[in-house]
């Protein structure tokens, strides 16, 4: 080969090596989520392994998220483009939630777990205009592995838009940005799967209450009325190991939810546990009081009567 073809090979080379480095450095990188300094120590019986999510965008490039109208820090082109797949984004976000709710989290082939775990990225959306702009959908499948059945099955949807401004975005404004909304979308679905799982099968939680609403999901599938608790329900006190004391007919039940769950829930200034809780008390007005980290505490005085439950909603703001 003669000196002048080596010549221009070695222009080419440069040339792509050029390019390739050119677009690594337009992705945007989406760092894992660091694990929750309040959630639950305790890792629960109940298991799920995330058979995985698919991209139903139909966009093309399964990275590709959004446009630019505007100028953004460390971005040369106008395209908004991931160094990893929406699915995993999403996959990696669900595994910290449900880990951070005590439940066990399975690799996707192991057949230990107990449900299965699918869904589909149906949106997500991020364009950076005079304000930015994000749009999040995502479905998810609950099974039972052992039968096969449906547990529950939902949509999330979330939108939201910011002002950057006036010095407007730089790529890690919306990595940050991005793996917020992302996390919200991934903390009501785990929030809705924790709640039906913890009304179907209570044998794999030391709680009880009953399936709830969960604000921002659509279900499409959920336990019958037969499979979930009765309203009237005995709600046993949590008591000390080696403690010989049962729960009083004379009391009434408290079943507490908070938004998001795993917040510290203290009754009459006596810590009890972390939400969602069950629990009995006297009957009587009681200062309920929730807290996590990097939320406002949300606090409600509540009644409760002999022999019924009182079913109370909290939720923190940031």
């Amino acid at each position: 080969m003669s000196r002048f073809a080596l010549y221009v090979l070695s222009i080419m080379a440069g040339v792509a090596l050029a390019g390739c480095s050119t677009l690594m450095n337009n992705e945007i990188h989406v760092s894992p989520e660091k694990a929750n300094p309040n959630a639950s120590k305790v890792k629960y019986p109940a298991s799920i392994r995330i058979a995985g999510y698919v991209d139903g965008r139909n966009v093309g490039n399964p990275r590709k998220i959004g446009m630019s109208e505007e100028r953004v820090l460390g971005l040369s082109v106008p395209e908004i483009i991931l160094d990893q797949d929406v699915t995993d984004v999403v996959t990696s976000s669900l595994r910290r939630r449900l880990d951070d709710a005590g439940i066990q989290v399975l690799e996707k082939d192991d057949a230990n777990a107990m449900f299965e775990l699918s869904g589909v990225v149906k949106e997500l959306r991020y364009d950076v205009k005079t304000r930015d702009h994000i749009s999040i959908k995502l479905e998810s499948t609950l099974k039972e592995i052992s039968t096969g059945k449906v547990v529950w099955s939902g949509e999330v949807e979330q939108k939201d838009e910011r002002f950057a401004g006036v010095s407007g975005n730089s790529k890690g404004d919306i990595a940050d940005y991005l793996k917020q909304q992302v996390g919200i979308v991934t903390s009501k679905t785990t929030e809705a799967i924790d709640s039906v799982l913890v009304a179907t099968r209570p044998d794999l939680f030391n709680l009880t209450p009953g399936a709830k609403l969960i604000p921002g999901v659509k279900v499409f599938v959920t336990p019958p009325e037969s499979a979930a608790p009765a309203q009237a329900v005995a709600v046993p006190v949590p008591v000390p190991a080696g403690d010989s004391r049962q729960a009083s007919s004379a009391n009434g039940g408290l079943v507490l939810t908070t938004i998001p769950a795993r917040a510290k829930v203290y009754v009459d200034g006596v810590y009890f546990g972390m939400s969602p809780l069950s629990v009995e008390l006297e009957p009587g007005v009681h200062a309920v009081v929730a807290k996590l980290k990097g939320y406002k505490p949300a606090s409600e005085k509540v009644s409760i009567r002999k022999a019924e439950k009182t079913e109370l909603e909290l939720t923190l703001e940031r």
